[in-house]
């Protein structure tokens, strides 16, 4: 589907809100997030109406392994459950649905289902998913430097081509634009350690929306922001206005 004017390339989103929503119900957390993959079904649906080209959802942090054990469990669990349930739908509609983050940390069944969601929906050509399991921006920076120094080791690079898109063609989200728009729900104004070089230039949409609560209307309200920015990566406002 062509993108509506002015619709950002790569949407990027921080779902935050499941535990204060659950506990504002006198719920168990997690039922806060298994309420939350309903909103996760609408943004994607709606991001691929939009003509959305990429969206990156953080589903759970490198930070995130120190929450209570149950909770992680839960979590775990639920990922599992969202796979078997939601991966026939996506592939249908030509989702291609990818998972960044330190896998080795994940449980072997886990494991496997994400294989085989990602392999089953490898050739689609719509909607670019991303699923952030295990990540944090510091980790992803922190590997590709790594494999950068290992490979000017070894005398594949130098050093002195050790530059932003060396760097940038190692992360996570190597292949793919920038995100244009970060979304964050909940109320909290941070990107918490999400994507931290690859929003550089993003522009920032807060909301007080707990994630389960989050719907079309309020994707709507972002796109709206989004649209009504003018993105000038350094320049002057006349330069940007000139080279359009």
């Amino acid at each position: 589907m062509t993108a509506e004017p002015n619709i950002p390339v790569h949407v990027a989103v921080i779902m935050d809100g499941n535990g204060r929503w659950a506990r504002k119900r006198a719920m168990p957390r997690h039922l806060g997030h298994r309420s939350g993959v309903g909103a996760v079904r609408k943004i994607v649906e709606t991001s691929a109406k939009k003509g959305v080209k990429y969206l990156t959802l953080f589903a759970f942090s490198s930070e995130n392994w120190n929450r209570p054990r149950e909770e992680v469990s839960k979590l775990m669990g639920l990922f599992v459950e969202a796979l078997q349930r939601e991966v026939d739908d996506l592939h249908r509609n030509e989702v291609c649905l990818r998972f960044i983050g330190a896998r080795e940390m994940l449980q072997p069944k886990l494991l496997k289902m994400i294989a085989a969601a990602e392999a089953q929906t490898a050739a689609n050509t719509g909607l670019q998913l991303q699923v952030a399991v295990a990540y944090g921006g510091r980790w992803d920076i922190g590997c590709a430097v790594r494999r950068l120094a290992a490979r000017a080791a070894q005398g594949e690079i130098r050093t002195d081509e050790i530059n932003d898109d060396a760097i940038a063609a190692e992360l996570a989200l190597s292949g793919m634009p920038d995100p244009d728009l970060l979304i964050r729900t909940g109320g909290e104004q941070r990107i918490s350690n999400f994507l931290l070089w690859n929003l550089a230039y993003a522009e920032l949409w807060f909301c007080d929306t707990l994630w389960p609560d989050f719907d079309e209307q309020d994707f709507e309200r972002a796109l709206n922001f989004y649209a009504e920015r003018e993105r000038r990566y350094g320049h002057t406002g006349d330069q940007v206005e000139a080279a359009s």
